[in-house]
């Protein structure tokens, strides 16, 4: 390294991959840096530069004697010993800085003489005092996997059946006889431990029960009104729980339930495809369960936006792995075990580090935010808007143009009926409701494009109600709403049902066959109201 690069890489000041230090005359406290810097991502110590970057520099006489210690203390201070390089590089008057450079360790976790174990914090170094940390280290060089953690579960708590149709469909193997058997098979695939318990990853795919035994480790899906959470509004919400299988299937099914269905050139008989290819979400949901950090305590979160839909897991990129890595299709296997069986068809998986690259052949519009801080990892697939071009546009304005004139049509002539009682005037802009008989027929769907007047039980006092139609299409999320300007305040029934205007809601989306009464969602002062007719959406 020349000066000048000394001085540009100086002027940048310490960080996590730079540590200056003036003079270094104590051991220990050079072994906990050299410690700190292995267990992490490696640095440089500057040894004869100040803590803001000027450059001192040592004499001959200091350049011996530091040499000796650097090299005594990554053979007798640190455990395992560590190799490290060391460079000189001359400043103006003869004096020198040596570059002392601590690669990234391959034998985690590196003690000190005392036996403390030390990773970098920012500029700075810290104690490892959690086994929570401690197995993190070890999980980064390949040593412990969360996966392989014993349970308190015995063999008992085993789903034989389920166990017993993976090994006829993976291995073509009958299930064991006897309960020593089935312990030995289990532990010899590594899914109990010696003592003839489960491990984790037996209890996330094979157990009856998993969430007696791990209550954390499920997922939690709801489906929230707008694009922000809200603290107490929600339109749809199930928490899944179960084996790894019963939680995927239940978190796609929520998922396809809550998108919206588009024509997509197809025939007005022909059902809907879904907005977003359901592909998707299979690939998603998959490196969900299976690669997340089980050793966060957490359940996995799906939250469903009218914008998006985030699928957030505990546990940042492990290792190197970086966004733009796994963009690429470049994996590091964080769960071993159960990926090793989740391949076999427990899940759509094949554990080639193609999943991320197929989501996104499928949909561009994904975004990934990998948080250290937070340790989570957020994927957000991204929803076009509700009309996705213009040329769809087009088709459902003609669409709706067709249906106001059809609607306008049928409830006009409705008046020339055989239920003269039900409709007692009609026209483009007034429609007034009464009581009708149940055998009356259903007209033509009028949720939009009329004024609607609703009248009370009783028709000889006079006494109506006017809802107008506010002529704004229906949203993605709930209904087509009639909105009135001055709403009576506290329960009202007749015959203290006074005239005016009030709040109604109408055009609900439509589940199956199911059809709503206008007086379905009214609110609960017009208790005195009969079901006039029914309404298509």
């Amino acid at each position: 390294m020349t000066l000048r690069e000394l001085k540009a890489q100086t002027s940048l000041g310490e960080d996590s991959r730079r540590q200056f230090k003036q003079d270094v005359t104590n051991p220990d406290a050079l072994a906990a840096e050299m410690a700190a810097f292995s267990n992490s991502e490696g640095g440089i110590i500057f040894l004869g530069v100040t803590d803001d970057g000027q450059l001192l520099g040592f004499t001959p006489e200091d350049i011996r004697r530091l040499n000796q210690l650097i090299g005594n203390v990554a053979a007798q201070h640190i455990r395992s010993p560590l190799t490290v390089q060391t460079e000189n590089v001359k400043l103006p008057g003869g004096k020198v800085v040596i570059m002392l450079t601590v690669p990234k360790g391959l034998d985690k976790p590196y003690f000190d003489k005392n036996g403390v174990i030390w990773l970098k914090s920012g500029a700075d170094k810290r104690r490892v005092n959690s086994k929570e940390e401690l197995r993190r280290v070890f999980q980064s060089v390949d040593q412990f996997h969360a996966d392989e953690l014993p349970t308190k579960a015995g063999i008992e708590k085993l789903d034989k059946w389920r166990f017993r149709d993976f090994l006829q469909e993976a291995y073509v193997q009958e299930f064991p006889q006897s309960a020593a058997d089935l312990t030995r098979l289990l532990q010899n695939m590594d899914l109990a431990t010696d003592d003839g318990h489960l491990n984790l990853a037996g209890v996330l795919l094979f157990a009856e029960r998993p969430e007696w035994i791990k209550p954390q480790f499920i997922l939690k899906a709801i489906r929230y009104p707008g694009n922000t959470i809200h603290a107490t509004n929600y339109v749809d919400t199930e928490d899944f729980s179960g084996p790894l299988r019963k939680i995927f299937d239940g978190a796609m099914a929520f998922v396809m339930r809550n998108l919206r269905k588009v024509q997509a050139g197809r025939g007005v008989n022909a059902p809907g495809t879904s907005e977003i290819p359901p592909s998707v979400f299979e690939e998603l949901l998959v490196n969900a369960l299976v690669h997340r950090d089980y050793l966060v305590s957490a359940s996995i979160r799906l939250f469903i936006f009218d914008d998006r839909i985030e699928i957030i897991s505990p546990g940042h990129l492990p290792n190197n792995l970086t966004v733009d890595h796994i963009r690429l299709g470049i994996s590091n296997i964080r769960n071993p075990i159960l990926v090793s069986y989740v391949a076999k068809g427990i899940l759509p998986y094949r554990g080639l580090g193609s999943g991320i690259k197929r989501a996104l052949e499928d949909w561009p519009e994904i975004s990934f935010t990998d948080d250290r801080d937070t340790c989570q990892f957020t994927a957000a697939v991204h929803r076009k808007a509700a009309i996705d071009s213009e040329e769809n546009g087009e088709v459902r304005g003609e669409n709706e143009k067709g249906l106001q004139k059809s609607s306008e049509k049928s409830l006009l002539s409705s008046e020339k009926s055989s239920h003269p009682n039900w409709l007692q005037k009609t026209s483009r802009e007034s429609l007034v409701f009464r009581p009708a008989p149940l055998k009356s027929r259903s007209p033509s769907c009028v949720t939009r494009g009329c004024y609607v007047e609703l009248a009370p039980p009783k028709v000889a006092t006079g006494k109506s109600i006017k809802i107008r139609h506010h002529r704004q299409p229906l949203t993605r999320s709930g209904a087509t709403r009639f909105l009135a300007p001055k709403p009576p305040t506290g329960p009202m029934t007749y015959p203290d049902w006074p005239t005016g205007s009030y709040p109604i809601e109408i055009g609900l989306p439509i589940v199956g066959d199911r059809r709503l009464d206008v007086f379905d969602r009214m609110p609960s002062m017009v208790k005195g109201a009969q079901p006039s007719s029914r309404l298509f959406t």
